[in-house]
């Protein structure tokens, strides 16, 4: 597994990856590149667009999530002079309120804005167009009127046609995408890969709510997932694996294995390894005490001499460990050089 950049963190998990049956991803930076930049600004008049980015860049500006940086990184692209903030308060993976200039400012997600200003939910329906593609957004609102709206694009990773089917070929029953972007996006994108089931708007604690409910149901599910706020429902999952081509942090300490490349698709080269070892494992097994369990009955009748017997037993050692090593040879596949000298660190360290 490790020559194809899988780290599997304890023998736990590669037991029981093997035997799930569900299968839950994230979407941003596990089923899309999770590199989303600006595509546009609509203002809502009087507020111009470099009005929208300067106040909304204002309050996330000290934010970390990945969309907060790419709207000030645009902001800083287009030359406009952030002000400094004030009373900015945060919640993770919803949104950011603040005070700038004198003026309320509010930034995030379809509910966390309306949530605090209803009366904008007119205003900001007027600004999206109907045909407009369901993508990613960020609502900005300034002292309670709807100031503007910031789309972001997004595109989904390469290779993933032939994924979900392979899945479902590896027995994999149910696959869903659970996100904490708006149905319509977390719909889309779904629907682009082959997921059938897609849930969006999510808190990460409902994603967990989520994983949780599906194991008191006698499911084993799999978790796949790329950031922070991933967490805490990668290690409520039976299995809960992480991409983390960069080391990944919080989400890779939380997850039972590690993709140390930005490619799911290794999910399932993950789960075939995962198989083929407690085959070869349970052969090794069966083997071994199906043929020192005959050669103790001979002993025992007086077949075989206590020096045989002896050296028997050796043999059978020797010939169980050799199937064992079949495990560590994957047909079909070349062992990948790992060019990263973050990735070769992070694996010394998992393996440690």
């Amino acid at each position: 597994a490790a020559r194809q950049g899988i780290i599997f963190r304890h023998g736990t998990a590669l037991e029981q990856l093997a035997h799930v049956h569900v299968a839950v991803f994230d979407k941003t930076g596990t089923l899309t590149v999770g590199r989303p930049r600006v595509a546009r600004v609509v203002a809502n008049p009087p507020f111009a667009e470099s009005e929208v980015l300067r106040l909304a860049g204002a309050v996330e500006e000290g934010s970390g999530h990945l969309l907060a940086r790419t709207l000030v990184q645009e902001s800083v692209e287009r030359g406009v002079v952030l002000p400094p903030a004030k009373n900015v308060t945060e919640m993770p993976g919803q949104g950011v309120s603040g005070e700038v200039e004198g003026h309320a400012v509010t930034v995030g997600g379809w509910s966390f804005v309306l949530n605090r200003h209803p009366g904008a939910e007119q205003s900001f329906r007027q600004l999206v167009a109907p045909d407009a593609y369901p993508g990613l957004r960020a609502y900005v609102a300034v002292d309670g009127r709807a100031a503007g709206i910031v789309e972001y694009a997004d595109h989904l990773r390469p290779g993933l046609a032939g994924f979900i089917p392979r899945l479902r070929q590896l027995g994999l029953r149910r696959i869903l995408l659970l996100s904490g972007d708006d149905q319509g996006n977390a719909s889309a994108v779904a629907q682009s890969v082959g997921i059938p089931e897609a849930h969006g708007d999510l808190l990460p604690e409902e994603k967990v709510a989520y994983v949780h409910r599906l194991m008191k149901q006698g499911e084993r599910v799999l978790m796949v997932g790329d950031g922070t706020n991933d967490a805490p429902a990668l290690s409520t999952a039976t299995v809960g694996i992480a991409l983390a081509a960069t080391g990944g942090g919080i989400s890779a300490e939380a997850a039972d294995a590690v993709i140390l490349a930005d490619d799911p698709t290794r999910i399932a080269d993950a789960i075939e390894i995962s198989r083929r070892t407690l085959r070869i494992a349970r052969q090794s097994i069966w083997a071994g005490l199906g043929l020192s369990g005959t050669g103790m009955i001979a002993a025992s009748l007086g077949y075989i001499p206590p020096v045989v017997g002896a050296l028997l037993q050796e043999a059978i050692d020797v010939a169980v460990i050799l199937n064992a090593l079949r495990a560590a040879i994957r047909p079909g596949s070349e062992p990948e050089a790992k060019s990263s000298e973050s990735g070769r660190v992070f694996t010394d360290r998992a393996l440690s």
